[in-house]
């Protein structure tokens, strides 16, 4: 198909390079694996080629993670966001503002900063909303705040008043909830450990009456939703059956309900058939965007399989671009 739209494409910023040490992901991947990904994420001139080659049209791009989540020190992280999105934008968009669009980079460590950075970014920079990469350190690096606790909430009321969506990317779970994993490190990242943490937090924001107070609220999710396409129905039936049960939080609605009105899916780094139909299911085919997750994924990789599945060619054509164009306003 040609002029597919993809939106979980990552880079890094020379700023971000001098913060964060790659060694953790290069034990995992392989050094000549994370060598050639750490090139990729700086090389604005190879990625366009492989968008031609791939007929990728245009791409949104967005900072690895864990990016400015991960900084403990307040002013040190909402400083990070600004120069970040001012180098995205310098440096990648405006060489090709048609074809190179970009999520903002935001410092949820205080949310009144991430909310007006979120609105410099979009009104100022152009940017088409923000992505999160999961929660927040507070104080240290072994704390958390997710997305749907109350003092984020006036991150969200900005985000609602804006109109533009929030990718929910994922990062590693907090140590202290590592001990799974233990012994089994591949399965920390992206190969298992990103998708459970992710699910999670979104269920977070479907259960806290988030979407309630804020039904306009749009979330993107990746990888097919990270697993929540299989396993939301057996989520909704075993909260209806314990209504009387404590802990269930303060929605209004179903779980499914608040996917089909407020989640989109994308098919970043799951290039699966059955998934992807299971995707269209849950979510319906409004609502499901092609992506690749470049350079962690390959863009021939990702459109190859894109381009031939079975499907329906206008559902193919909503999937591979309109959805986006709709959604992003592009």
């Amino acid at each position: 198909m040609k002029g597919k739209i993809v939106l979980e494409e990552h880079l890094s910023t020379a700023l971000n390079n001098s913060l964060w040490d790659s060694a953790g992901e290069a034990a995992r991947n392989g050094k000549a694996c994370m060598s050639d990904v750490n090139m990729r994420l700086m090389d604005v001139e190879r990625r366009l080629e492989e968008m031609d080659r791939n007929d990728i049209d245009i791409a949104v791009l967005s900072l690895a993670s864990p990016g400015a989540q991960s900084i403990v020190d307040l002013n040190q992280a909402v400083d990070f966001a600004r120069r970040t999105n001012d180098e995205i934008a310098e440096r990648f968009t405006s060489r090709q503002p048609r074809r190179l669009r970009a999520f903002a980079t935001v410092a949820l460590q205080s949310p009144k900063a991430a909310a007006d950075e979120l609105e410099r970014a979009v009104k100022q920079l152009g940017m088409v909303g923000a992505l999160i990469n999961g929660y927040t350190n507070l104080g240290s690096a072994h704390s958390a705040e997710y997305l749907d606790e109350p003092p984020l909430w006036e991150f969200w009321a900005r985000v609602a008043e804006l109109g533009v969506p929030v990718y929910l990317h994922p990062r590693e779970p907090l140590p202290s909830q590592q001990r799974i994993y233990q012994g089994y490190p591949a399965l920390v990242g992206s190969a298992w450990g990103f998708a459970h943490e992710t699910a999670t937090h979104a269920i977070r924001l479907m259960l806290s009456g988030l979407f309630d107070r804020y039904p306009k609220l749009k979330i993107i999710l990746g990888h097919l939703g990270e697993g929540l396409p299989l396993m939301l129905p057996r989520l909704e039936h075993r909260l209806q059956m314990q209504h009387e049960g404590a802990g269930r939080g303060a929605a209004r609605k179903t779980v499914g309900k608040y996917m089909r009105r407020n989640f989109y899916l994308t098919t970043s780094g799951h290039f699966h058939t059955g998934a992807l139909h299971a995707a269209l299911e849950t979510a319906g085919a409004d609502r499901v965007m092609f992506s690749v997750d470049y350079p962690y994924e390959s863009m021939a990789t990702g459109s190859e399989w894109f381009d031939k599945t079975d499907m329906n060619e206008e559902v193919r054509e909503k999937i591979g671009r309109h959805n986006a164009m709709r959604l992003l306003n592009l």
